[in-house]
């Protein structure tokens, strides 16, 4: 199974998104891509909420969203949208990944369950949950053959709903993001080689990256880690790029035979 990630920089609006990230798409299905995955915020990225809020649009209006459904169909390549960020129909805010069809089909979504809302050692501060409303289920959806558990981002840091998704029977986790940069040097790498070990699955952690129109640094360094803890494909930069991999899924019930955590962990009383 041949997979791509696309290593994006986002523009703050949906027109520049969407022409920043369609020309990557093609360039990873040429190369015979027939799974490709965008990072999170791949349709707009602003930081200023009173300018943000304006653009948004529900998930079968989005411009970016649109564009990469129309994409799907003319390549026949199956598109995780990492994540848009989009008006809910009751009018809030969500950050919402998509699972996209050969078709052009939206096959599946997931918001965002953990909200980064954190103060920074170096004087950086976030407050997700200021804008947008998190989600409340995890998501395993099919593409191209495989089953994926859907994450996004700061889900990385919460392994109950990683283990949660491979006893699903999902054989992929995906978490695509846009880390900051102190965040990402300290523990992007770890995290990825983590929750793919503690549930023998394949991660694929498309990333942001680099310093974008709105004043945000992300860290980049898209990876594509296997079952083992293994890396297997990475971006050793911030650049826009794609990145190239496979995936055997059978590797995946091998890691999980060989050490088998998913089954042996037992329930136990708190301290």
């Amino acid at each position: 199974m041949k997979i791509a990630l696309i290593q994006t920089r986002t523009p703050a609006t949906p027109e520049a998104a969407r022409d920043h990230v369609l020309p990557l798409v093609r360039e990873a299905a040429a190369a015979g891509a027939t799974l490709i995955a965008t990072p999170e915020g791949v349709n707009v990225l602003q930081k200023d909420k009173a300018r943000l809020l304006p653009l948004l649009r529900g998930l079968d209006e989005d411009l970016v969203v649109q564009a990469l459904r129309a994409a799907a169909r003319e390549l026949g390549v199956a598109i995780v949208v990492g994540s848009a960020l989009v008006r809910r129909a009751d009018g809030k805010v969500a950050n919402r990944q998509a699972v996209i069809s050969p078709a052009g089909e939206i096959t599946a979504t997931y918001d965002k369950l953990h909200m980064f809302d954190v103060d920074l050692p170096n004087g950086e501060t976030a407050r997700e949950s200021a804008t947008y409303e998190p989600g409340d289920r995890a998501v395993v959806a099919e593409a191209a053959g495989a089953k994926l558990g859907l994450t996004i981002c700061y889900d990385v840091r919460f392994p109950a709903l990683h283990r949660a998704l491979a006893l699903a029977g999902a054989e992929v986790l995906t978490v695509p993001a846009a880390f900051t940069r102190p965040t990402g040097e300290a523990h992007w790498e770890v995290l990825l080689r983590a929750r793919a070990i503690e549930t023998g699955s394949f991660v694929l952690a498309p990333a942001q990256g680099g310093y974008h129109e709105d004043g945000r640094g992300t860290w980049g360094r898209s990876m594509v880690v296997g079952p083992w803890g293994e890396v297997l494909a990475r971006l050793d930069h911030d650049e826009p790029g794609v990145l190239l991999a496979e995936l055997d899924l059978a590797a995946a019930g091998k890691a999980r035979q060989a050490i088998p955590a998913l089954r042996n962990a037992r329930q136990f009383q708190g301290p």
